[in-house]
Parts: structure tokens; C-alpha cells; sequence
């Protein structure tokens, strides 16, 4: 029985910080879709903050050239043998081929951490909006789609004209990642602030997604307004 004397003096657990991140530097990263814009940019800061990155396309050659042509030891493959050979995931495919790749990657995916980054967007004489899909968001159907992974969200509002651009040398803006796990939240924090001037900022689970993924239409916006290249700040942490 335990008395209200024994009560006081058990040692409460140290509070986890939340900024203390696991090492990443030894994961290799896979980039389906990496010979998109937004892909190569991804590939390229993550292999030049040291990363080993394997770029994934539907036709092998195809990725092979992006990778030759961004260097930094980055190589190319099949989606398949990209996700096979990968730790980590990061999905850059274009929204109306996201389900269908996914669907036939299952396998290769299983047990893998995959981190969704695809926004659902639609665009008209108005301008870009926000699609939104069955399951509620990319990143949700990314989750039914691969029971067996790992599935996180995260680098939706990052400008691919800045990722490629070699004489930009920070890349000043936060990252909100989303996901069930914190194992999980905390790898993919670690390896967006390992690209110098980015921050992972963990956002809540995936049923949030929608809105984090809907706000791309927002910064488009932005970003015609004002001819730039709008990212994110979250203040106070």
C-alpha cells in the first residue's frame, strides 16, 4: 500500500524538451516524385546538408538524369526500388497521381516512414484553391492507403524556386509536421532543420492535415500579390 509519505518523494519523469531531436545524419531519404520541381528541390538541400538521397521517378533513367544533374551523390531509381532501398519517404508526386503511386508501392513502403508532402489543389480563372479528398486531406489518404507505414505530413509550404536556387544559401522558414507517432514527428523535424534557416515545428496528428495543406492556396496568393516566395514563421517556440 502506498502511503501519502511514499506519494511525495516518487521522482516525477523529466519533462522531454521539445527541441531535443534525434540524430537523422546516417537515414537515407527517398524522393518520390524527385525529378518534379518540388522534389529536386527537397533532394537537393537534404544531400547538401549531408543527407544520402535517393530520388525515385516512374522511369528509371529519368530519375538518373536529375540526379546527375543535381551531383552532391545524389542517385536515381524506380519509385520501387527507391522506397525499398530508403528509411525515410518523402512523397513529391503531383496530387492527381498520388493515390495510384501509392497504391503500388504498398509493399515497398511497408514499414517505412513516409512523409507526405502533396497539397490537393485545384486552380481556376480565380486563382488556386483548396481540393479536399474523402479521407480529409493527402496526408490522410497517404495513411488508408499504406496501413502498414508510417505516415507523416510535412514541407508543404516550401517554394521550390528557392529549394533549387544554388546561391541561396539558408532557406528561412519553419516546417509543420504532422503525424501520429512523436518517434515519428521528431525524425522528420530533425531532418528539416538540417537544411541551414529551416525549423521542423510538430502541428498536431494527421487529422489536421487539411488545413496545413489547404494553406498553399493562400500563399499562392501571397506570393502573386507581392512577386515573391512566402514561407512560415510560427512565433513564440
Amino acid at each position: 500500500m502506498t502511503t501519502s509519505d511514499d506519494a511525495q518523494n516518487v521522482k516525477k519523469a523529466p519533462v522531454k524538451d521539445p527541441w531535443e531531436l534525434p540524430d537523422v545524419s546516417g537515414l537515407v531519404v527517398g524522393v518520390l516524385g524527385g525529378t518534379g520541381d518540388q522534389g529536386r528541390g527537397l533532394a537537393y538541400r537534404l544531400a547538401k546538408a549531408g543527407q544520402r538521397v535517393i530520388i525515385g521517378s516512374r522511369a528509371a533513367e529519368r530519375a538518373r538524369t536529375a540526379a546527375g544533374e543535381l551531383g552532391l551523390g545524389i542517385e536515381g531509381a524506380d519509385n520501387a526500388e527507391c522506397a525499398r532501398r530508403s528509411d525515410v519517404v518523402i512523397v513529391a508526386v503531383p496530387w492527381d497521381g498520388h493515390a495510384k503511386t501509392l497504391e503500388g508501392l504498398r509493399e515497398e513502403l511497408a514499414g517505412k516512414l513516409v512523409v507526405d508532402c502533396v497539397n490537393p489543389l485545384g486552380f481556376d480563372k480565380k486563382g488556386a484553391y483548396a481540393l479536399k479528398p474523402e479521407e480529409g486531406s493527402a496526408a490522410e489518404q497517404a495513411a488508408a492507403l499504406l496501413p502498414d507505414s508510417r505516415v507523416t505530413a510535412a514541407f508543404h509550404h516550401l517554394s521550390a524556386v528557392l529549394l533549387q536556387d544554388p546561391e541561396i544559401a539558408t532557406i528561412d522558414t519553419d516546417v509543420m509536421v504532422l503525424g501520429e507517432s512523436r518517434a515519428d514527428t521528431d525524425i522528420v523535424q530533425a531532418l528539416a532543420g538540417r537544411i541551414p534557416g529551416m525549423r521542423g515545428v510538430f502541428a498536431g496528428r494527421l487529422r489536421n492535415a487539411h488545413q496545413v495543406e489547404s494553406l498553399v492556396a493562400n500563399l499562392i496568393s501571397v506570393n502573386r500579390r507581392y512577386k515573391a516566395h512566402a514561407g512560415l514563421r510560427v512565433t513564440d517556440v
